[in-house]
């Protein structure tokens, strides 16, 4: 038991955290269960989600400025239209299949305040990618393996 969890740490939930396909890839690859993989996958994502949400502002005051010497001008986005189109429910739809948990989570935060909200929306988006994605992987990985043998 306690070796699946190690595993579900180290290869699964760890790589989720910077990119989510990762995870039931890896997990797949680790043989581990459909179950672990999934929730592992989804908690990955959230760990990122709430410390980006919660510190990400400590993160860029403190951690980004002694990294960054030189103040450089970034200009303004000209078109926030994906972010006008969608919301903040779209950017949690997309931030599993389209963007990392870090990029998604900071699209949101800059899009709203509400923390909680941000927090519900991504792990609601989470958990339903976690699962698709999941099945996806180990069901075509079997059937790629039968097409083939």
């Amino acid at each position: 038991m306690w070796e699946e969890i190690v595993k579900a740490i180290t290869l699964v939930l760890l790589p989720s955290m910077l990119k989510f396909i990762f995870g039931p890839f890896a997990g797949k690859a680790a043989g581990l269960h459909f179950l672990t993989t999934a929730f592992a996958t989804a908690l990955g994502m959230m760990i990122s989600v709430f410390a980006f949400t919660y510190f990400g502002e400590f993160i860029r005051t403190r951690i980004l400025r002694k990294l960054v010497r030189k103040k450089k001008d970034v200009p303004p986005l000209k078109n926030k239209s994906f972010v006008a189109r969608f919301g903040l429910a779209g950017i949690a739809f997309f931030t599993p299949i389209l963007l990392t948990p870090i990029g998604g989570t900071l699209l949101a935060v800059s899009f709203t305040r509400q923390k909680e909200k941000i927090i519900l929306f991504m792990s609601i988006s989470a958990l339903a990618w976690s699962f698709i994605i999941t099945a996806a992987v180990y069901l075509g990985y079997n059937a790629i393996m039968k097409w083939i043998a």
